[in-house]
């Protein structure tokens, strides 16, 4: 029957894809009162991170080469939430974490196991959407006067005809350095990920499935013994260096059973071939761990194979500036930054694991951070059409750093919060070029950091207020906690430490120079950047992280309002485990705001980075 089981839905802004891009997109516009759709073609949010695909988040602290750069905001709120629950770094609950995370936010509708299939265009706008939920049956149209592009494919850019790249650009075009001289279509490849245990006994591997059979001279330039030469270790390659582990992971692998399928079609068209074919080359490495030798494996046991490969690369989006490799090296900083980056520039090599003679990756390492300006996510030929993460706006090797997930989710967030000031002042997304220090400020204020730039807020009371503390500690004043950055950066403190919390706590007061009307408070605590906090199934990860939320943070605090000395209204933190948390009041005059941290999470003294208050 014609029209069977069909709805139509409108909103404010639609996400299409469900990965940490299109999720952080989706919950900072819902935060911000846009009425949001979240359509995800899986049955968890995460993408690449998800318990499907396994793979764990890195971001511009390059694995924490850079800790200062780790990100903040939605995304390491996230993973905050998930130290609370989640000793053990079980990927199922993570998915649990994300889908809980969407599903508390009230102008957010979740659209799980739904397929967009088709989209409407009319002149240079998206009209609609329409999709398939398999679990249901059911057919959904939905529209909306904003979209955002977040499938990491570019999928719905892609069906609406914008302009999109693959593989790489020649070095004319952009004028970078290490671009080949004429454009080509190698791409890095799909992979599947594993994880093995040591069951205390040797363990015999009988390959389930047709492999690929791989000798160890073969293997040679990848890392997958105990007993790896020190000559290999340490290859270097022309123009770049190999990205190595610094120990051997036996338990957790690798990134480098990729294929990129045949290079005379779009690696989107070949996904289902190229599993296939992963799938025979993941047992094939496997048994050669396992009977092609002494690597020492003789106890390990295959405990997880993925069946859904990860995606590194397949189109990017035209955008109104395309960030490139000059861009990345130079640490640019643009006037409508709203991300940034750090991990290096991690180009793969042509033809994936069959590249034998070749290291897998080539590495071009920079100091600092770049960052992303908004350009970049607006779709240069589509008019209402945000585009996130890897098939944002970006040459070749701009993506090569950018493609990584937790750049990609600031960048999302920034996406979402762009859409949401789209609504609320009735412009397209290049309409936001003229708010745009309302978008910085914004996002800023969410916990996004934007390296170069600092609040400004004029809303913030705390800005112009005189600060005092019951004690402090050297080179932490609790004058830092309004310095307008956030978190410890380029040797700067930025944050108040007390000396060690006596019986009645440790205070921190902002005094104001008249009485204000006050209903919010904003804090934001120290949450350790300087150790890990994601999800892996790798044992050397794991081991660099503690158990539990970050002992630093505040775990029970009361802000309290006053006026000439007197109480006129208070309000308690609890059990807290986040970084930013906020403080609502019904509006009350005061002329004084006082934090009291009683408790943290285990260490002796109170530590805030920042405090706003807001009308």
């Amino acid at each position: 029957m014609i029209g069977f089981k069909a709805y139509h839905y409108s909103y404010d802004i639609i996400v299409v894809g469900g990965g940490l891009t299109g999720l952080c997109a989706a919950i900072a516009a819902a935060r911000h009162g846009a009425k949001v759709a979240l359509v995800q073609d899986r049955p968890v949010l995460g993408g690449n991170a998800s318990s499907e695909v396994r793979m764990h988040i890195c971001g511009a602290s390059a694995n924490m080469k850079k800790p200062e750069l780790c990100e903040g905001g939605i995304i390491h709120e996230l993973q905050l939430e998930n130290k609370r629950y989640n000793d053990f770094f079980s990927f199922s609950t993570w998915d649990a974490v994300l889908f809980n995370a969407a599903k508390r936010e009230k102008n957010l509708t979740l659209y799980l196991n739904t397929t967009m299939h088709t989209a409407a265009r009319e002149g240079d706008r998206i009209t609609s959407i329409t999709c398939y939920q398999m679990t249901t049956e059911k057919t959904f149209t939905l529209t909306a006067p904003l979209f955002a592009d977040c499938t990491g494919n570019g999928t719905l850019a892609a069906f609406v005809g914008a302009e999109y790249r693959t593989g790489s650009e020649g070095r004319s075009e952009h004028n970078e350095p290490d671009a080949p001289e004429e454009p080509n279509n190698h791409r890095m490849g799909n992979t599947l990920l594993f994880k093995a245990a040591d069951m205390g006994r040797p363990v015999k591997f009988t390959p389930p499935v047709d492999i690929y059979h791989f000798t160890e001279d073969q293997l040679r330039l990848r890392n997958h013994t105990q007993k790896l030469p020190d000559e290999i270790r340490n290859s270097a390659t022309e123009g770049g260096v190999y990205l190595m582990f610094d120990g051997f992971c036996q338990d957790y692998g690798y990134w480098w059973i990729e294929l990129p399928g045949d290079e005379s079609f779009e690696i989107v068209d070949q996904y289902e071939e190229i599993r296939d074919e992963l799938v025979k080359a993941i047992y094939g490495v496997w048994d050669h761990i396992k009977n092609g030798g002494d690597h020492g494996a003789e106890n390990y046991e295959l405990t997880w194979v993925g069946m859904l490969p990860g995606i590194r690369e397949s189109r990017r989006t035209v955008g109104v500036h395309m960030l490139d490799e000059n861009d990345v090296k130079s640490n640019r900083r643009f006037d409508d930054a709203v991300a940034y980056g750090g991990w290096h520039i991690d180009n793969h090599v042509p033809g994936g694991l069959f590249t034998f003679d070749h290291v897998p990756a080539n590495v071009f390492e920079f100091d600092g951070a770049y960052t992303i300006p908004y350009r970049s996510y607006v779709c240069r030929d589509i008019e209402n059409l945000f585009i996130g993460g890897r098939s944002m706006g970006a040459t070749k090797l701009g993506m090569a750093s950018s493609r990584v997930m937790g750049t990609c989710a600031i960048g999302g967030q920034a996406v979402g919060t762009a859409a949401a000031l789209c609504v609320k002042y009735g412009c397209d997304p290049m309409g936001m070029m003229e708010h745009m220090d309302e978008l910085q400020q914004t996002l800023m204020r969410d916990d996004c950091f934007l390296p170069g730039f600092a609040n400004t807020d004029e809303r913030d009371l705390a800005r112009k207020a005189s600060v005092t503390a019951s004690s402090e500690l050297p080179d932490y004043p609790a004058a830092d906690v309004l310095t307008g950055v956030s978190r410890r950066y380029e040797g700067a403190n930025n944050e108040w430490r007390s000396e060690p919390l006596g019986d009645d706590g440790a205070w921190l007061e902002l005094k104001f120079a008249a009485p204000a009307k006050v209903s919010e408070v904003q804090l934001v605590f120290d949450s350790n950047f300087d150790i890990e906090k994601k999800v892996t199934m790798s044992s050397r990860r794991q081991k660099q992280q503690e158990i539990g939320v970050p002992k630093e943070l505040v775990k029970d605090c009361t802000v309290t309002l006053y006026k000439d000395g007197e109480i006129v209204a208070s309000a308690a933190i609890t059990d807290n485990y986040l970084r930013l948390r906020r403080v609502e009041f019904a509006t009350v005059e005061c002329d004084a705001a006082r934090v009291t941290v009683t408790a943290t999470n285990g260490i002796p003294e109170a530590r805030i980075f920042e405090v706003r208050i807001y009308e």
